[in-house]
């Protein structure tokens, strides 16, 4: 395999008394990816990165980061990674520096290298205004890319980043994607889980799982190119009832529900638009704002995940 990919799973798998948390999975991420691993809550994230950053051993399997045996080159491992756990263990009565400073001494990151890195990172986490500041008074946003900070003060070949952006403000989402493409575009590899779709949007490959699994793994654009049929968006006035009519019309594939709005699969948008309007009219249901748009990253994992129940005989 080589040096091109920096991390290998093969049947990776990990067992808590009576569940099994993730289920035999195989992974191979090149050097240089921003990799999503994407899925609810429960879906086995957390405890896949665990097993990667050599903090958990799994119960089969084995893995391989950086060259390194997850298991017997635990130590390796844990030097040339960063990890961001959810819940990252910053001090709240430190200032941004020196928190910055306290990492810097954990990673034995040499002084005369410490004072020139610290600055580049606060810079580039935009934090140089607030270097004096306790972290426990900053904003969720900038508590996330001090942590995000103190995970590379050791310049890591590999980032694992455990849904970092979860609780933090839509703004703040979008900087810190911006700093995690410009470590991208310097090289560094990112392994990133989040339950967010459009995150998802954003990495160079994703992996879908589900119940300890993965459904699919590939290029944002290749999974959503897995469902079948084109998408029409609605408003109906009876969301229940229109969705059990439309169910049942010609050429109707999969209904999904958002909210107050109906996502429509059909074989041919332009012929089924018509049909499906007539067909709620004539039920007595008003329909608001009928359009055809394009499947995104949400639609691909619902109709995925139903293939995978309906096969698997839930």
């Amino acid at each position: 395999m080589g040096d091109t990919f920096v991390i290998e799973a093969h049947g990776l798998t990990k067992r808590f008394k009576h569940v099994t948390a993730v289920d035999g999975l195989d992974l191979s991420i090149r050097r240089g990816e921003i990799f999503g691993l994407l899925g609810p809550d429960g879906a086995g994230k957390t405890t896949t990165i665990r097993m990667l950053c050599a903090i958990m051993d799994p119960s089969a399997g084995t893995a391989r980061v950086a060259g390194f045996d997850t298991v017997k080159e635990s130590e390796a491992i844990k030097q040339r990674i960063g990890y961001m756990p959810q819940q990252f263990s910053l001090y709240g009565d430190l200032t941004v520096l020196e928190n910055l400073t306290f990492f810097a001494d954990v990673f034995q990151v040499q002084r005369q290298e410490r004072e020139k890195r610290i600055a580049r990172l606060l810079e580039f986490a935009r934090l140089t205004e607030f270097k004096k500041r306790r972290a426990a008074h900053l904003s969720g946003g900038m508590q996330k890319k001090l942590a995000l900070a103190c995970t590379l003060i050791h310049s890591p070949e590999v980032i694992f980043l455990d849904e970092p952006t979860t609780g933090v403000d839509p703004v703040s989402r979008r900087e810190f994607w911006d700093i995690l493409t410009e470590l991208h575009l310097q090289g560094v590899t990112l392994f990133v889980s989040t339950p967010y779709m459009d995150e998802a949007e954003r990495c160079s490959r994703v992996a879908l799982m589900f119940e300890g699994s993965i459904i699919v793994n590939d290029a944002p654009e290749r999974i959503k190119g897995l469902v079948e049929g084109e998408l029409l968006e609605l408003r109906p006035d009876d969301l229940r009832r229109a969705s059990r009519l439309i169910a049942d019309l010609p050429g109707v594939l999969e209904v999904q529900t958002y909210g107050d709005l109906l996502h429509v699969f059909v074989d041919e948008a332009a012929r089924r638009a018509g049909e499906i309007e007539r067909g709620l009219r004539e039920a007595g249901i008003a329909v608001h704002g009928l359009r055809q748009t394009r499947p995104r990253m949400e639609e691909a994992f619902i109709s995925l995940i139903r293939k995978r129940l309906a096969g698997g005989g839930e």
